[in-house]
């Protein structure tokens, strides 16, 4: 059964390198204010860290009363258009980043198998690879059947840090198995996350022209900058009003 009050969020860079994963933290902060400010609990599982402020993936955990009915909307291929900050000539760059959003579900619901996983342990290591421990403590689980590998490395254990891998692995699985029964995994997948091409967009933040425009709805904001500090209540409202098929 799904929890619609817990959700898995995962954020990965696409296409664009340095200023794709920038994008992606700011997108995270983005989620991480307006979960504050919504009274939401938001835990970091997983990351992978660049040096730049930001990460080639994060996979978090969101609590609070109604967080997958206002976030759901939020998975897809997101698009920037802006000058990045390792841009010395002052062209517009274009990248993206990707966000899917999984309804938690009980361990009861997902029958996973001991004999398909393989876990392996390390070191936590914090941004610039520095260890933040001294002992195999995060933890990496991949699922033979289906090739999906999930982690957490925040955590304080190795116990801990599986529980949280565990619950990623099956949001997804569990997603998968939804998909199968109606027939077009597939294309909901692709529809979630995409491939993250440019060419495959649900928003595209434009900061020279002040402009975030959703492509599924044809609604356009402004004010990008306040809405990256978190101030999403104009996008949440409006796909409210018009809701996704």
């Amino acid at each position: 059964m799904e929890n619609v009050n817990k959700i898995i969020m995962e954020i990965r860079a696409g296409a664009g390198g340095d200023e794709a994963a920038i994008f992606a933290g700011d997108l995270t902060r983005m989620y991480q204010r307006y979960a504050s400010k919504r009274g939401w609990n938001f835990h970091v599982v997983d990351t992978s860290q660049t040096s730049l402020d930001g990460y080639k993936s994060l996979v978090a955990e969101l609590s609070g009363l109604g967080v997958y009915d206002e976030l759901k909307q939020e998975s897809g291929v997101h698009r920037v258009q802006r000058v990045p900050k390792t841009e010395k000539s002052g062209r517009v760059h274009t990248s993206t980043a990707s966000v899917a959003i999984l309804p938690m579900v009980e361990a009861r619901e997902v029958d996973v198998k001991d004999s398909d996983l393989e876990v392996t342990f390390t070191r936590a290591g914090g941004p610039g690879g520095q260890n933040v421990n001294k002992v195999e403590t995060a933890v990496r689980i991949l699922h033979k059947p289906t090739g999906i590998v999930v982690g957490s490395r925040e955590e304080r254990s190795q116990l801990s840090n599986r529980e949280k891998a565990m619950a990623v692995l099956r949001a997804k699985l569990y997603e998968m198995e939804q998909q199968r029964v109606t027939g077009n995994i597939s294309e909901t997948r692709r529809d979630q996350i995409g491939t993250a091409d440019r060419s495959e967009k649900i928003r595209t933040y434009n900061f020279p022209d002040d402009r975030i425009t959703d492509h599924r709805i044809g609604k356009k904001f402004s004010m990008i900058e306040s809405i990256l500090e978190g101030n999403m209540e104009p996008i949440i409202k409006a796909f409210k009003k018009t809701p996704l098929s």
